[in-house]
C-alpha cells in the first residue's frame, strides 16, 4: 500500500525515525542495520512495509529494498512476527541472514535473541527454497564456504583463541574474499588475532 516515504528527517533513534512528509509526521520502526545506514542528511527516503492489525497500523522503514524483502520473507514464517524479524535484522546483516538460510546454518539464525532451535529450523525450512530461487544462490558454494569457515574456526579454537573473536575475524576475511581456502583463512586470521 505505502511503498516508500520521502521527506525531512525530524527525529532519529536506534529503533525508529520520524519523517515529515508534507506536514505529516510519520513514525517508522527501523532495524539497527537501517539506523547505521541513515546519515545526517535532511531529506530521507525509506522503503516501507505497513503492518495492519485490529488495534494498530505500524510502518517499518528500510534504507535498502533488499532488507525490506528479507523482512517480508521472515514475517511470512509462522512464529516470526514483525518484532522478531526486526530484531533479526538488527542482530545480523541481511546478507548474513540470506546466506545462513541458504546454507542451513541453524546456529547463526539461533544466535538472534528470542530465536530458539525449532524456530530457527522452521525459518530455514520455510525460506530456503525461496532464498535460493529469488537470489539465485548456488547452494553448493554457500555450503562450501560455510564449511571452510567452520573448519578454520575449529582450528583456531584448538589453538586456544576465543571463539567469538575468531569468528569476527573470519567473517571479515570471508566478506573480502568468500572463496578463500581453509589454510588461507587460518593464516590471515592468525595475523589479525
Amino acid at each position: 500500500m505505502i511503498t516508500f516515504i520521502k521527506g525531512k528527517l525530524v527525529e532519529k533513534n536506534p529503533t525508529d525515525v520520524v519523517i515529515d512528509c508534507n506536514g505529516v509526521g510519520y513514525l517508522l520502526h527501523i532495524s539497527l542495520h537501517t539506523f547505521s545506514l541513515i546519515g545526517d542528511e535532511e531529506l530521507l527516503q525509506l522503503y516501507t512495509h505497513l503492518q495492519v492489525k485490529e488495534d494498530s497500523h505500524t510502518l517499518f522503514g528500510f534504507v535498502e529494498k533488499a532488507e525490506r524483502d528479507i523482512f517480508r520473507l521472515l514475517i511470512s514464517v509462522s512464529g516470526i512476527g514483525a518484532g522478531t524479524a526486526r530484531t533479526m535484522l538488527s542482530s545480523l546483516h541481511p546478507t548474513k541472514i540470506k546466506e545462513a538460510i541458504a546454507a542451513n546454518d541453524v546456529a547463526t539464525i539461533q544466535s538472534v535473541k528470542g530465536i530458539g532451535a525449532k524456530t530457527a529450523q522452521r525459518v530455514i525450512l520455510d525460506l530456503k527454497d525461496k532464498i535460493l530461487k529469488i537470489y539465485d544462490i548456488d547452494e553448493v558454494s554457500v555450503t562450501q564456504s560455510n564449511t571452510n569457515k567452520d573448519e578454520a574456526l575449529s582450528a583456531l579454537e584448538t589453538l586456544g583463541f576465543n571463539r567469538k573473536q575468531a569468528e569476527k575475524v573470519i567473517d571479515k576475511i570471508l566478506a573480502d574474499s568468500p572463496l578463500e581456502t581453509v589454510e588461507n583463512i587460518i593464516k590471515l586470521a592468525l595475523k589479525k588475532l
